[in-house]
């Protein structure tokens, strides 16, 4: 974003609109869940799960979960997480797959979370 988008007094989508868009996204889980005993929203997905319902279309989505995990370091769970993250963006966008750009904002998410988080020492 630019700093004229950011500074803009202007207001954004109102919460009506965010609210409408949250109840279709979990909607959506909720009848991709069905029938799955204790799952119903994507957050409680296990491996799996995962495996069965994060699928990446096209290609260029997975080489962007490769080149994460190669240039970040990211464990086995972060990589989870991020697929869990990029099914949400795609059920918040209404899509049925994952793509490209849900996949890059999940690992952007993952990224600033990184760099905000302190080091934890063991």
């Amino acid at each position: 974003m630019r700093h004229k988008e950011l500074s803009s007094r202007e207001s954004g989508e109102s919460s009506e609109r965010i609210r409408g868009c949250v109840v279709k996204a979990r909607d959506r889980q909720a009848r991709g869940f069905q029938g799955r005993c204790g799952l119903y929203a994507n957050a409680g997905m296990q491996s799996r799960e995962i495996r069965e319902f994060c699928l990446v279309y096209p290609a260029v989505g997975e080489e962007l979960l490769k080149m994460a995990i190669t240039r970040l370091g990211l464990s086995a769970r972060a990589y989870d997480r991020i697929l869990k993250v990029a099914r949400t963006i795609a059920d918040l966008a209404g899509t049925d797959g994952i793509r490209a750009e849900h996949v890059a904002e999940a690992i952007q998410y993952r990224s600033l979370d990184r760099s905000l988080l302190p080091a934890r020492r063991y």
